[in-house]
């Protein structure tokens, strides 16, 4: 354990990767260390050999403040503005100033330890230089003095540099004071940055004299491929085996770490504590060094040449679905200046390493998008069907469970790796199946090519991204077969995106996501240089891909809309938040039909981190998002599951919200409540065919105002629901059913529906689930069965609103059927517990019921089954 009882890991350099991303700021590079997980899959999704390829190792352990990435990312999509050394709205003097103090030690304890594996790795690259100097001298060098200086130049100031200050770091961690100062060791750390710049220009020299070194002497050729560095004082490893080209990388790497960690400290300083200006000029200085060197640099990402002689460099990859001969292929795509290549992993024999076979490749400069009229020519997607993707994501919970009854039991590894190989097969197939979204690029001079993805901001990054690319002078080529093997080559050490991105790559420690519900306010925007029709869409990601959650109205005609409207969104294990900013298109002529392309124009996207100790609080936190030059200002707030569980039964028993049921329609002298029948009577008649019924999220102000006039039984309801928008009435009645004093299921019959739901005989669940209904309150029943009518009703429009019988029984499942409170607790130990064993579960119920047979209340109650347990 680290100091200050902080646990340490190496981090995936997709987090790292994700965080440079989002802060914005000027780093030096884009492709890392990077750390394997235990298995790699093709395109196909076969598996392949295990292991790092050659020249990688494991990140140095990192502290992972959980408050290191919200703040950076909140300033996300930013255009490149660096970030003001004054941190975010948090410390004022005396507020929280304890925990702050606290998550300072915290910072700085990680920070730390990974400063001595830095100087272990330093230690590790001298090592080899003295005696290759002594060497120099004598009748057989193995290398020259000159090539000695030019391959180590700088890492001796480096390393003396670093021992210093950890030297005089370390005791004031270990004897932690809360009035502790070192801003002084941060300010004079950033004071020599003058040496890095030094050993920065010397870098790529220094790589091409070490790799020619290597080639003609073999001596030097071992020593360079396996310098051993020491592990931490409480590591396990006492070594660890790592190329000199990697140890050489440290120092860029570096510099870039000591600004975050600066960065942090600085977020959990109080303004008047002596280090805050200290700390505060030492990350002006570091910023300042960053921004003036050109990311460029770092011959990492040099691929080849292009034809005009310029250095070809990888701008972004990542995976992709492609619809390949009518099927659905897994792509590994990287954008390089000037070309667009597709390629595919190879399956490789044992002990050799992996490499990329080129699928097909574009010329940016022969690369242009279609046109809305081109892409509704194009043949249409037919999107996966709804209950197949739902069945893989209750295999995945079901094996998530699993995985983690056996590590509680502390099963074998090998029946551990077996559940773990089986979910990342059902994780990968609904990554390959989920996106629906098109992409579609064409070669001027041929072919065309389609992608699925899973949001309209990725597909808007891609996009902008090539354009941004095809602003340069590109001319058009062809590559000769010898140069496509060395470009295609050259991609897997030039890719930043390592594993595909299911949950099954992750680390067992990484954050599982939030589950419950998340409340945001979206309030302005500014920024716009014209007049414009503008709307916000809101995203959040939910088994490896984004979803659209709610939708702001649009703010004609403004360069300032103001739309203060509260949304409350379901997470299922979300870790980020995407906000879209759109420009309305109210020209009918220009709307493709049925092919899912949004021709609204997006005016700026960004991405929020959800944090969990930075949202999971009782207050708004407010914040601001950059995306291209617009500052979208929003709050939020996060609702566990586990809170959401609790129903407060209402104290005034006039009102219909958080009143028994039995209660309202006995008052009413109705059958079915007022408020269901008038919300249902509502959508059915004019938002029926409304995209995302159910599912996108009504603005909670409307929402509330008309649980208000239900709870008053205003005269006036009728009038007030006609000019509603129908996304709020959809809400209202979800709110209705999740604000009774119980599920309208019922918690008396909760354990009965699991059980029932998991026959696998189709006779005795059909008895099993009958007997249920049977069994329910007269009230209940009815108005059970009178949903479920309307949500078939619903369903029979798909192909319009989107909203199949499964993303219906996904919104309404958990709302209906809930366990109580008392046996959560009794049963489950965490949020992700509570979605893993019961969430999926109750989707399954209902939908067993939507894919029934009409259900008469008459026969139900008349007809005599043969499942008669008492329940």
């Amino acid at each position: 354990m680290a100091a200050g009882g902080r646990r340490r890991r190496p981090l995936r350099y997709q987090s790292l990767a994700a965080l440079v991303e989002d802060s914005q700021w000027p780093f030096l590079f884009l492709v890392s260390d990077f750390s394997y997980g235990a298995e790699d899959y093709d395109a196909e999704g076969h598996e392949e050999q295990k292991g790092p390829p050659e020249g990688s190792e494991t990140m140095p352990y990192i502290d992972e403040s959980p408050t290191m990435s919200p703040q950076l990312s909140a300033r996300s999509q930013g255009g490149g503005d660096s970030i003001s050394p004054t941190p975010p709205e948090g410390l004022a003097p005396g507020v929280e100033a304890g925990k702050g103090l606290e998550m300072r030690k915290l910072v700085l304890s990680g920070f730390l330890a990974s400063e001595e594996i830095y100087i272990n790795q330093l230690e590790a690259l001298l090592l080899p230089m003295k005696p290759l100097k002594a060497t120099a001298t004598t009748s057989q060098p193995v290398l020259t003095i000159q090539q000695i200086e030019t391959i180590f130049y700088k890492i001796q100031d480096i390393y003396e540099i670093h021992k210093e200050f950890y030297d005089n770091l370390c005791p004031k961690v270990q004897q932690w004071d809360s009035q502790v100062t070192m801003g002084h060791l941060f300010q004079k750390l950033a004071s020599q940055l003058g040496v890095y710049k030094a050993f920065v220009d010397n870098y790529k020299v220094a790589l091409e004299t070490a790799e020619k070194c290597s080639q003609s002497n073999n001596q030097f050729q071992k020593i360079s491929e396996e310098l051993k560095v020491k592990g931490p004082k409480d590591s396990k490893d006492s070594h660890t085996s790592v190329t000199m080209e990697a140890l050489l990388y440290k120092p860029i790497d570096r510099v870039t770490r000591s600004t975050l960690v600066l960065h942090d400290l600085l977020k959990h300083t109080p303004v008047d504590h002596p280090d805050y200006p200290l700390l505060q000029d030492a990350l002006r200085i570091s910023q300042n060094f960053l921004s003036s060197i050109n990311e460029d640099i770092d011959p990492r990402r040099t691929a080849v040449t292009t034809p005009k002689g310029e250095t070809r460099q990888l701008v972004k990859d990542g995976f992709l679905v492609e619809m390949s001969e009518n099927s659905r292929k897994l792509r590994h795509v990287f954008l390089f200046t000037d070309v667009l290549l597709c390629a595919k992993l190879k399956k490789t024999s044992a002990g050799k390493h992996q490499q990329y076979d080129c699928k097909w490749y574009i010329p940016l400069a022969d690369l242009v998008f279609p046109s809305p009229e081109e892409s509704e020519a194009s043949p249409q997607v037919h999107p996966f069907p709804d209950h197949e993707l739902e069945d893989m994501k209750m295999k995945i919970s079901a094996l998530k469970s699993e995985i983690q009854k056996e590590k509680a039991n502390k099963g074998q590894s090998r029946a551990i790796e077996r559940l773990k190989k089986k979910m990342f097969e059902n994780e990968f197939l609904l990554l390959l199946n989920s996106p629906t979204i098109p992409f579609r690029i064409h070669n001027r001079n041929g072919k065309s090519y389609l992608f699925l993805l899973s949001s309209d901001y990725e597909r808007s990054e891609w996009r902008e991204a090539i354009q941004k690319l095809q602003k340069k002078d590109l001319q058009a080529f062809v590559l000769s077969s010898v140069e496509l093997q060395v470009l295609t080559g050259s991609c897997f050490k030039l890719r930043t995106v390592h594993n595909i991105p299911v949950t099954s790559n992750k680390d067992d420690d990484e954050s599982p996501g939030l589950y419950g519900f998340l409340h945001v306010i979206v309030h302005s925007a500014k920024g716009f240089k014209q007049s414009a029709n503008l709307y916000c869409t809101l995203e959040v990601d939910s088994f490896g891909y984004f979803v659209s959650k709610a939708k702001t109205r649009v703010f004609r005609d403004t360069t300032e809309p103001k739309w203060d409207e509260e949304f409350e969104i379901e997470l299922e294990g979300s870790q980020s938040l995407r906000i879209l900013c759109y420009e309305k298109c109210y020209d009918k002529t220009k709307v493709n039909k049925d092919n899912n392309e949004i021709v609204d124009k997006i005016m700026g996207k960004g991405q929020i981190q959800l944090d969990p100790q930075t949202v999971e609080t009782k207050n708004w936190h407010t914040d601001v998002i950059e995306m291209n030059g617009i500052k979208v200002e929003f709050s939020m707030k996060f609702t566990s599951r586990d809170m959401s569980l609790k129903r407060t039964p209402s104290k005034k028993q006039t009102g219909v919200f958080g009143v028994k049921i039995s209660v309202v329609t006995k008052r009413e002298r109705s059958k079915v409540p007022y408020i269901v029948r008038q919300c249902i009577e509502e959508v059915e008649k004019r938002g029926i065919e409304e995209v995302g019924i159910y599912r996108i999220s009504g603005v909670a102000t409307d929402i509330q105002a008309l649980k208000a006039v239900f709870d008053a039984n205003n005269k006036d309801i009728l009038l007030m629901l006609s000019d509603m928008d129908i996304n709020a009435i959809a809400g209202t009645l979800k709110l209705y059913f999740r604000e009774l004093p119980e599920p309208l299921l019922t918690d008396r019959l909760y354990p009965a529906f699991m059980e029932g739901i998991a026959l696998s005989d189709p006779a005795a669940k059909e008895n099993c689930m009958m007997h249920l209904l049977r069994s329910l309150p007269d009230p209940n029943l009815i108005t059970f069965l009178f949903l479920l009518e309307h949500l078939k009703r619903v369903a029979e429009k798909e192909p319009i609103n989107k909203m199949s019988l499964h993303n219906l029984a996904t919104v309404f499942g958990p709302t209906l059927l809930r366990p109580s409170e008392v046996e959560s607790k009794a049963h489950l130990t965490s949020a992700a517990d509570i979605w893993s064993h019961d969430v999926m579960a109750q989707v399954q119920v209902l939908l067993y019921y939507l894919q029934h047979p009409p259900i008469s209340f008459a026969e139900l109650k008349r007809n005599t089954l043969y499942f008669s347990t008492d329940v």
